[in-house]
């Protein structure tokens, strides 16, 4: 098992986990109604999903 030979400082540490970053969330425009929605899902305005209607909205 891979076990750590010396403990880590403080500092290493906090300037390792600084580089997690996040990233913002990706939208595409609807084709029928243009309003912003996540890629692959159906759009929650309109309801519509690869040119047909999946939701009642």
């Amino acid at each position: 098992m891979a076990v750590p030979k010396r403990k880590m400082s403080r500092s290493n540490t906090r300037s390792r986990r600084a580089q997690w970053k996040t990233a913002a969330v990706a939208t595409v425009p609807c084709p029928q109604c243009k309003s912003a929605k996540l890629p692959h899902a159906a759009c929650s305005v309109c309801g519509t999903y690869k040119g047909r209607q999946v939701l009642e909205v």
